[in-house]
């Protein structure tokens, strides 16, 4: 029997939904998308027409790929972030809207500080956040600092992409080392860095533990070694006024802004996600 590309789309959503797949209809709807090659425009003027046994096949290898655990993000190679598209590859983590509210605070701290504002984007990654402050703010200039090779060929790609070269650079960096003698005079550093314990990475979702970078996940027994070790090596690179900006785990920001505090950060912040979560921990350089 025929069949078209809504009822193609009908069904996928469907067998996303009854596997627990929250995001069932965006999924089904970007799978189909790669599978046929069309953008999401095209996607939608194109429902009523019918598909080819072969996209049928393809439309099910990928189905069946998703429900044995792997992201979509992985399947189709791409997703977007704060309306920008990105490359994405097993070495980095999917960004997720969670972590737009980083992006949120480091593009308000760049457009704060006008003409010449510098931010650095530490374990950037697909180098997602940093790109999103370049992107709103036109003023800015970034450094996605990454340690994995892996990574820093996808903030590349992903700097060539959104056409961003002439305001972002890449660097190798290790974030739980000093910054080197070129990374200073930063107005804020932005960092969503590893921070599920140790113990806990056994119990991530199946989509997560098996097959996002463990290095990218990973925070020691606590969750808390990349937030001490940024908060003690790094302030050097911030400006009088800059500010450290962390993403933090669900029941760590009391934990964060302790550390923060111990280091001489001042002005300490706690705000929430749009779940209600506390999210970001921020502390500022004042001498």
């Amino acid at each position: 029997m025929a069949t078209t590309y809504n009822n193609l789309f009908l069904d996928a959503r469907a067998r996303l939904k009854k596997a627990g797949v929250e995001s069932a209809q965006l999924e089904a709807r970007e799978i189909i998308c790669f599978a046929a090659d069309k953008s999401r425009e095209q996607f939608y003027r194109d429902m009523s027409l019918y598909v080819s046994a072969e996209m049928e096949r393809r439309v099910e290898e990928l189905v069946q790929r998703r429900l044995a655990g792997e992201p979509v993000a992985y399947i189709i190679g791409e997703w977007e972030f704060y309306g920008l598209p990105l490359d994405i590859s097993r070495d980095v983590l999917i960004p997720r809207l969670d972590t737009e509210l980083l992006a949120e605070r480091g593009i308000l701290k760049a457009r704060e500080a006008g003409e010449g504002a510098r931010v650095l984007d530490l374990c950037a990654g697909s180098g997602c956040v940093g790109l999103a402050v370049a992107a709103n703010a036109p003023e800015c200039r970034v450094v996605l600092g990454e340690l994995s090779e892996g990574a820093l060929r996808v903030c590349k790609q992903n700097v060539r992409r959104n056409e961003l070269n002439a305001r972002v650079t890449c660097l190798s960096v290790n974030a739980l080392e000093p910054p080197s003698s070129t990374l200073w005079d930063f107005d804020a550093i932005v960092c969503n860095p590893p921070y599920i314990p140790t113990v806990d990475i056994e119990a991530l979702d199946i989509s997560v533990r098996d097959y996002e970078p463990r290095i990218a996940l990973d925070g020691g027994p606590d969750g808390l070694d990349y937030y001490r070790a940024i908060a003690a090596k790094w302030k050097p690179a911030l400006r009088l006024g800059g500010v450290l900006i962390f993403e933090v785990g669900i029941g760590q920001a009391a934990a964060v802004g302790d550390i923060l505090g111990e280091n001489g950060y001042e002005d300490i912040k706690t705000l929430t996600d749009t779940q209600g979560i506390l999210r970001v921990v921020e502390g500022t350089v004042n001498n």
